[in-house]
């Protein structure tokens, strides 16, 4: 006799399947990225090349850029291993805010994606609202401290 819980039938169902072979192959190249982006920074830092004049801040740019492409990947990385979490744990795809089921087509652009829209849509704007009224108070302060040295 074969007893199948809820979770069990979940996670054999197609659409569980699916999304956790896109989840992996994302993690798989995402990792084959980050892995191929470090090498060359390696690679290149070992080089012994004299910068000729100027070049070196360009140089410098460039290397600052690839760190930062792979910081990016990386988090994205980070991402994924939290959704394939989520996933084993029978709550992905499901937004932490309203609990509501996230729609597959923004699953499907979006492989962590943690809220729903409408619900990601509120978090943004609260963030950009937290960040102009940063920016009047830093504004405020300045303002305040030139009319002090009067």
């Amino acid at each position: 006799m074969v007893v199948t819980t809820a979770n069990t039938s979940r996670k054999l169902s197609s659409r569980y399947l699916e999304l956790r072979n896109m989840l992996k192959d994302r993690r798989l190249e995402l990792t084959s990225e980050v892995h191929g982006k470090i090498r060359d920074v390696r690679d290149d830092k070992g080089k012994d090349r004299e910068p000729l004049n100027g070049e070196s801040s360009e140089i410098d740019i460039q290397e600052d850029i690839e760190l930062a492409l792979i910081q990016m990947k990386f988090e994205t990385l980070n991402k994924i291993n939290e959704a394939l979490k989520r996933l084993e744990e029978d709550s992905y795809g499901n937004c932490f805010q309203c609990g509501e089921e996230i729609s597959e087509a923004r699953l499907r652009a979006l492989l962590f994606a943690a809220r729903c829209k409408d619900c990601e849509e509120v978090r943004e704007l609260a963030e950009r609202k937290k960040l102009v009224a940063q920016r009047l108070d830093s504004s405020k302060s300045i303002f305040d401290f030139s009319n002090r040295s009067n």
